[in-house]
């Protein structure tokens, strides 16, 4: 049988991620060789470079790439993230809960949820269930030094220069046998069929591939351009459409401290990320046009940090939510921004790149007659999660309980919250969420056809959220930070109830990480070499 060709047009994030992880999974990292892997990357394309934040689903791909973590991590400048916390997101009053990974949960049923619900909810959900808010708020790492000791492994992703990223599993894909091809694509030609052929650049090259992967970014210059792909708008459900960001290098800000988790704070018309990393913070302000200029817009994201950064320089990132209505069309898959994109606000932007390189890997076409069977699956596969995403995302917004501005009144109608998420909801008003509730995710008030599916293989089953990425332990962390079924409560078990319990096991979890887990940048120093950043408060060399 001879090599099957795929060739990867677009490089970046998205780019370099699918041909490391291709090669990886495919070619058993270049020592096995059943797939040649080409990208062809424009020279002259500006990459949009800020600080990225991952979920746990990163290890993987490290994993099977088989790179090194610790390289990794001082490669990308990268730091830990054990969990997101969200600021000002129910009340505009400094208040705060997080989204962390790792939860204890007791067995054989899982009465966290109910417990909490029928207390007095005087301690946070996530506070009774899992170590790592505390852990977080102390800024201590997730991981010891020398060898672990404290049973269960804390789970974590990282946070990291995207562009950094790039670059190095570009150097560590080109040395295992990825070809890199740097030129402007200029002409793409077709079989008669309408499958892609072969791609001409500027440089007179013609690249033949059985197997075509779009990471061209927003401009989806094969999925939209040359296949004809429309793209469904998240926009009815998802208002924010711009990024203001900036980068706060440590030798200027340093804080005192690099936190363990990426922060969300809600502000007057949408939300600010503030990712620390080893040399500096990127903070960036996820905002709703059609309610603040850019002006205001920047002076808000200044204001955040404060005094003394007016001198430092912006950058305004316009954006669309939504997805292509296929994203594997014919013989070309797009992956990354050309597929769609939804705002970062669950760190899952890296991670729908990462996840197309996976199903692209376990339903790689080695037979071009398959290719229609295996593109139908992969595209019911990718439009679930994208559904499941916003769907998670969309409950964020319309669970708030502000009134300061247009935007936040605006949210909470139900115009603007999708007909799944509607359903869900009121549900969970009968039934808290629970496992079961996601091996079948219709309910009541739920379409039943989905009428964006097209070709021979499409299947017009309504889209459903599995729970593959966030399962009912998820949907309760946010739910209960956003004060979900507080009127009902007081209904079912009355105003006066006993007060919140933590379970023994994650007090003593507490205290052992109080004495073992080290402060986040002390672990970073030691392990990874970070620099020892000076303040205003603590001199150079200062010891924790």
């Amino acid at each position: 049988m001879r090599k099957r060709k795929i060739l990867i047009v677009g490089g970046g994030s998205a780019g370099w991620m699918t041909a490391a992880y291709l090669n990886g999974a495919l070619n058993q990292r270049g020592e096995a060789p059943r797939v040649e892997i080409e990208l062809l990357e424009s020279p002259d394309t500006p990459r949009i470079s800020v600080g990225e934040a991952t979920i746990p689903s990163m290890r993987h791909l490290l994993a099977v790439v088989g790179v090194d973590e610790m390289e990794f991590m001082r490669v990308t400048e990268a730091t830990f993230k054990q969990s997101i916390k969200y600021v000002n997101w129910v009340h505009n009053d400094n208040s705060f809960y997080h989204h962390p990974f790792s939860s204890m949960r007791t067995q054989p049923i899982d009465y966290a949820g109910q417990n909490w619900l029928m207390s007095d909810r005087s301690i946070p959900f996530m506070e009774t269930c899992s170590i790592q808010p505390l852990v977080c708020e102390w800024g201590r790492a997730p991981q010891m030094f020398g060898q672990w000791q404290m049973g269960a492994r804390l789970n974590y992703a990282y946070q990291m220069n995207a562009q950094k990223f790039a670059d190095y599993l570009c150097d560590f894909s080109v040395a295992r046998g990825v070809q890199h091809t740097l030129a402007n694509l200029s002409a793409v030609q077709k079989h008669p069929n309408g499958y892609i052929k072969s791609v001409l650049t500027d440089q007179g090259q013609t690249l033949e591939a059985d197997v075509f992967v779009d990471a061209t970014g927003f401009r989806a210059l094969l999925l939209e351009k040359e296949m004809g792909v429309d793209f469904e708008d998240f926009g009815k459900y998802l208002l924010c459409d711009r990024a203001v960001t900036m980068h706060l290098p440590y030798d200027k800000y340093y804080p005192g401290s690099v936190r363990p988790y990426t922060t969300a704070t809600a502000s007057s018309n949408g939300w600010i990320w503030d990712i620390p990393m080893q040399t500096r913070r990127s903070i960036g302000y996820v905002h709703a046009s059609a309610f603040i200029d850019e002006a205001a817009a920047e002076q808000e994201l200044r204001a955040y940090q404060g005094p003394g950064c007016e001198d430092e320089p912006c950058r305004f990132i316009p954006f669309k939510a939504g997805r292509r209505h296929q994203q594997w069309a014919g013989n070309c898959v797009a992956i990354g921004l050309s597929g769609g994109f939804i705002e970062p606000l669950e760190s899952t932007g890296l991670y729908l790149s990462d996840l197309g390189a996976v199903l692209l890997a376990e339903h790689f076409p080695w037979r071009d007659e398959d290719m229609p069977r295996l593109a139908a699956r992969y595209n019911r596969l990718m439009t679930n999660r994208y559904y499941e995403i916003l769907d998670f995302i969309n409950m964020h917004y319309c669970m708030t309980k502000r009134t300061d501005t247009d935007f936040w009144r605006t949210v909470q109608e139900n115009e603007h919250i999708t007909d799944r998420l509607l359903a869900k909801l009121n549900f969970w008003r009968t039934k808290p969420p629970s496992a079961h509730d996601f091996q079948d995710q219709w309910f009541a008030g739920m379409a039943s056809q989905d009428t964006t599916a097209t070709g021979s293989f499409a299947d017009s089953r309504t889209p459903i959220d599995t729970g593959g990425l966030w399962n009912h332990e998820s949907y309760e962390c946010i739910l209960y930070g956003m004060e979900f079924l507080q009127a009902e409560c007081d209904r079912w078990f009355g105003e006066q109830r006993p007060p919140t319990k933590v379970h023994p096991m994650i007090m003593q979890r507490l205290q052992m990480a109080r004495q073992m887990l080290p402060p986040h940048e002390m672990w970073l120093q030691r392990a990874l070499g970070m620099a020892d950043y000076p303040t205003a408060t603590r001199p150079k060399g200062w010891v924790v």
